[in-house]
């Protein structure tokens, strides 16, 4: 009961470890996995118990341990289908066209240089055979979102590169996932139940009739888990669209659906189940069910539970021989190769004529993590393997399991001084959040971004969201009590927060919990009709201290575009604010320079007026010609 608890408690410590301190989780579970399994057999007496086993042992021994007989591979398999399951749900086929040819050619010309460049390495360097090395170089194509955003979210990039790295993450778990199974069904074809000795003779013997069998257990395996995977979609599809599973169960038959295609499509053809999940998410996640993002929390929640759990129980089951087979040259030069060969070659090549400049390049090719995807799946098909008996089998885990730390550990520690040593730090985040996506914040969206600011729209109405990428503004759906936000690394150049929604305790939540995130020039938010009615408008963090979100909606509705006017003294500057203000239908905004920077208003109390100084208001057009024509003569004569 102990060990059981133990593990439980120990993973969700490491995933609030890895939260706190901003690293993948991935790096402290498989830390505290190894520190409680194969480690604690060194440790001296006192501290291990007497027998010398270790202190969690996943593999019943010897009256000892969790899992008897495969019953670890079994649970490992139905773990790694759900979170493949996710993964997929998050595969969208649109953001594919819409993230451009850099982040397509990633995924794909990208992971044919790594599969075929970490398999020729691994095959020389450490003298694996071509299945067993094909098998690992399949396993590290993927890095994932789980891995990069934690190292990420703190660094500024410009949004290109953030958004090249964020993409080939989501996108190219699911892939590299795929072509793990496949690779792994193509070995398993080629290893009949009778052993190796008699595959090999079989293949001597039977020539060309043995791989065509091959081949056709290989397309048997594409076949029933993409019918499996599409069945199991469409039938979840229907269930939900035709309220046929009532609200309260929706998750929980979710998950049932998910076990129950990846025990079906195994049955049918075996080591199926995982592409099948993969598909059956991507149909779910591109189509239009309505609880998808509902769906999706729950499905989080769940991996994290079973991520937790998982890499605890896997790295413990790696044994200190595991640990000692990668513990020489050989392994340091493969890994240096997958790392500094292997993976700047194909960020180059797919990254030809894309208009990031080298050190851009150069810094892509840097941050390239290994994720729970890579270290899940090597876990469980390299026990299989080697239990069938397949030379050098015995490799795949703690290659895998070694890869992944070694990434992690080094992107993590470094990632920060190689963005500042390349230079593709943000120089200064010039960019603007506006949480609310009313007419007014659309009005103002479109005018910063029409003067070369890069401005996101943030609202949970999908409403607002849809009217605003209408007029070619970038919104985002999300909820600013959710931590969907903070986790985005696309949004690091954002430097200016205006929390502009008709709730006053939802403006000051927003800059309280996104302001050091997304406001470190400027946190703003708009005055409540109560500080107007008091007089109490003399806060530094007011977007508009004269007219509250009443006001501005009113003047939005009437006369809903933002007019400018020049001013090329300090009075005129004077006259035409003090017209503006005593006119209902005009709210004074922004002040902009000749140099095209834009301020607000109420933060220029000590503006220099340069000859055509811009100021910009919202509502009715008017006219300033008196106000020109009197001030622009000398005010002592």
């Amino acid at each position: 009961m102990l060990e059981l608890a133990g593990i439980i408690i120990l993973g969700i410590f490491a995933q609030w470890i890895a939260w706190k301190i901003k690293i993948p989780a991935i790096l402290p579970l498989i830390l505290i996995g190894l520190a409680v399994g194969p480690l604690s057999t060194l440790y001296p007496e006192g501290f291990r118990y007497e027998d010398g086993s270790q202190w969690i042992q996943p593999m019943w021994e010897a009256k000892k341990g969790f899992f008897p007989g495969d019953s670890l591979f079994y649970f490992v398999s139905l773990a790694i289908g759900i979170i493949l399951f996710e993964g997929g749900l998050t595969l969208k086929m649109s953001e594919i066209k819409k993230v451009g040819g850099v982040i397509v050619k990633l995924i794909s010309l990208g992971s044919i240089v790594t599969f075929f460049g970490a398999g020729l390495a691994a095959h020389y360097v450490l003298g694996l055979n071509w299945q067993v090395s094909f098998l690992f170089s399949g396993l590290i194509i993927v890095t994932g979102p789980t891995v990069i955003t934690p190292i990420l979210r703190n660094i500024p990039l410009r949004k290109d590169v953030s958004a090249v790295l964020k993409w080939e993450g989501i996108l190219i778990d699911p892939i590299g996932a795929l072509v793990a199974v496949l690779v792994f069904g193509f070995i398993s074809v080629n290893i009949p139940v009778q052993g190796l000795e008699e595959a090999v003779s079989q293949i001597h013997d039977t020539g060309g009739s043995y791989t065509k069998h091959a081949l056709l257990e290989f397309g048997k395996i594409i076949v029933i888990g993409f019918a499996f995977g599409l069945a199991g979609g469409f039938a979840m599809y229907h269930a939900v669209k035709r309220k046929a599973i009532p609200h309260y169960l929706l998750n929980v038959a979710s998950l049932s659906m998910v076990l129950l295609i990846f025990v079906l499509s195994d049955l049918f053809a075996h080591e199926s189940g995982l592409l099948a999940v993969v598909v059956m998410g991507m149909y779910l996640g591109n189509s239009d069910l309505p609880n998808l993002k509902e769906l999706l929390y729950f499905k989080e929640s769940l991996s994290v539970l079973l991520i937790s759990i998982l890499f605890i129980l896997l790295s413990a089951n790696i044994s200190i021989d595991d640990l000692l087979l990668i513990y020489n040259w050989e392994t340091a030069i493969l890994f240096a190769v997958v790392i500094f060969v292997v993976r700047p070659l194909g960020v180059f090549l797919s990254t030809t004529n894309s208009g990031l400049s080298i050190n851009e390049k150069v810094f892509i090719s840097w941050v390239g993590p290994r994720g729970i995807v890579a270290a899940g799946i090597a876990s469980l098909f390299g026990t299989k393997l080697v239990e069938m008996g397949v030379p050098g089998a015995q490799y795949i885990t703690p290659l895998v399991f070694g890869l992944v730390l070694v990434t992690v550990l080094l992107n993590a520690t470094t990632a920060r001084m190689v963005a500042s040593l390349l230079g593709v730090f943000l120089k200064k985040s010039e960019g603007i959040m506006i949480i609310g996506g009313s007419r007014v914040s659309r009005l103002i969206a479109a005018y910063l971004q029409k003067n070369n600011r890069r401005v996101v729209l943030v609202d949970s109405n999908r409403a607002n969201v849809e009217k605003a990428k209408e007029l070619g503004l970038e919104a985002l759906s999300a909820n600013i009590y959710n931590d969907d936000l903070s986790d985005n690394i696309e949004l690091s150049e954002m430097g200016y927060l205006l929390s502009m929604t008709a709730n006053d305790v939802i403006n000051r939540y927003a800059m309280d919990k996104l302001g050091k995130s997304f406001g470190e020039n400027g946190t703003y938010r708009l005055v409540t009709s109560e500080e107007l009615r008091s007089k109490k408008t003399k806060s530094s963090d007011l977007f508009c201290p004269t007219h509250d979100y009443l006001d501005l909606m009113r003047v939005a509705e009437a006369f809903p575009s933002i007019q400018e006017v020049q001013a090329s003294s300090l009075e005129i500057y004077t006259g035409i604010i003090e017209l503006i203000n005593n006119n209902q239908d005009a709210i004074a905004l922004f002040v902009k320079s000749t140099e095209g920077v834009i301020a607000l208003i109420d933060n220029s109390k000590e503006i220099v007026i340069e000859q055509n100084t811009t100021i910009a208001y919202l509502g009715r057009p008017m006219d300033f010609e008196d106000v020109m024509t009197n001030k622009t003569s000398d005010p002592l004569q």
